[in-house]
């Protein structure tokens, strides 16, 4: 029989944040009983996570289907089920900070039970940081909405991005993210933020809530400067960035008067790799005491064609670790591949808009939807019964249409009960005639 391991099971995983939740100081509760805070968050959390295409459709099965209700209120630890103005009023004015904590509690879940352990790359963990779109519209806006501007200065569109995060390893499918940072409007700036800024925000963050995590970061070329380059080192970080030569003629110039010696192997997928290298180089003119080494790197393939890489990474490259730190580069992509692309064509809606609000909302909802994407992922990484469950579904897409499907139709006791119904259904179930 399939087990579940029960200290990563969703109920495992659900209940601490759930928890968490309860010892916010919740504010809007003494203007109103009707919903509490935890129930409100803990709502928009089952929201996602049974990945419902918008706020109006959960709103109708709320309102038509009482097994669904019973179900939250046992499978997501809710009290009392919000309807949608409330759920959003009440997330509107809620500090994004709050829902940051709940990552870094199942963060730290996953270090007791020892599955972080498995993403562990050159000893450390790989962290492949990128910025992403969630909201653009022309005409809903939020105080914290950054702005599109023409040339007069006429603003003609809004937008959210969230610069975000992910624990990625080059042999494995599944990625673990951290808390995200809104890229929104800070208070009392004019200007629209950007990734830096948030970058600037975020390393020091997970510095301070992970400070034994050694973690190398993984970016791409915006992010191949001397600012961001000092930060990381500042917060005791290494790197492996992408470098473009458009920007950096400086660097590549150096790099070839240098005259490298090239090193080449097969790599395991049979093409040949070529690498040449050379360290303790300045990045640029403008930054000689920026510091950094260069990896150049070709793949050659059996039918000729060729695909090159070049990153700059602080970690002294030696010709025993030049693979190593190849496909550390590469697996930068795995943020935008498992982690964006997973959100917005696997069923998630990352970019629906299930509600603005006037101040928090859009990124309160956007963070929720990230955390439902952890609580996911992790089970895909680590329990036999969801991975059961989503073989026999044979897509994630599928696999939450019957989850949710469940939810409205049938009792449920518990999510191992839920797994077991869609891996094995009862052969028994028959719908008997109305004779009434």
């Amino acid at each position: 029989m399939l087990k579940e391991r029960k200290n990563l099971s969703t109920k495992s995983l659900l209940r601490p944040i759930s928890n968490y939740f309860k010892t916010i100081e919740d504010e809007g509760r003494k203007r109103t009983c009707h919903f509490s805070l935890k129930d409100c968050l803990m709502a928009g959390l089952a929201i996602f996570g049974l990945k419902y295409p918008s706020l109006l459709k959960f709103e109708k099965e709320r309102k038509e289907n009482e097994p669904l209700i019973g179900n939250l209120e046992r499978l997501y630890n809710i009290d009392k089920t919000p309807c949608d103005t409330q759920l959003r009023e009440r997330l509107d004015v809620v500090d994004p900070s709050v829902v940051r904590k709940a990552f870094n509690i199942i963060i730290a879940k996953t270090q007791r039970d020892k599955v972080l352990e498995d993403f562990k790359f050159m000893g450390k963990y790989l962290l492949s940081i990128d910025g992403t779109g969630y909201f653009h519209s022309k005409d809903v806006f939020c105080e914290n909405c950054c702005e599109k501007k023409d040339k007069e200065g006429n603003i003609i569109s809004y937008h959210h991005n969230l610069l975000a995060g992910s624990i990625v390893h080059p042999d494995l499918k599944t990625v673990i993210p951290i808390a995200p940072e809104p890229i929104v409007k800070q208070d009392g700036v004019d200007k629209n933020d950007c990734e830096l800024n948030a970058a600037k925000r975020l390393l020091p963050k997970i510095k301070t809530e992970h400070p034994h995590l050694k973690i190398i970061i993984v970016a791409d070329a915006l992010s191949a400067n001397a600012p961001y380059v000092n930060l990381c080192k500042e917060n005791n970080f290494n790197f492996i960035v992408v470098v473009k030569e458009s920007d950096h003629k400086y660097l590549f110039e150096t790099f070839r008067n240098a005259n490298c010696k090239v090193h080449s192997m097969i790599l395991e997928n049979g093409n040949v790799g070529e690498f040449s290298y050379i360290n303790d180089v300045a990045l640029n003119k403008s930054h000689p005491d920026c510091k950094i080494n260069f990896l150049h790197f070709r793949e050659i393939k059996k039918n000729g064609k060729i695909s090159t890489w070049t990153w700059i990474t602080d970690i002294t490259i030696e010709q025993e670790n030049l693979k190593l730190l190849m496909r550390g580069g590469r697996s930068r992509w795995k943020v935008e591949n498992e982690t964006f692309n997973t959100l917005k064509n696997q069923g998630y809606n990352f970019e629906h808009n299930y509600g603005h609000g006037n101040k928090n909302l859009s990124t309160i909802l956007a963070m929720l939807m990230m955390l439902a994407f952890m609580i996911d992922q992790i089970q895909q990484h680590s329990c036999p019964l969801f991975n059961a469950a989503l073989k026999k579904a044979g897509a994630k897409y599928s696999l939450w249409e019957k989850i949710r499907g469940l939810f409205f139709i049938f009792y449920i006791n518990s999510w191992r009960d839920v797994f077991l119904f869609l891996i094995k259904p009862p052969n028994h179930l028959v719908l008997e005639p109305d004779t009434g």
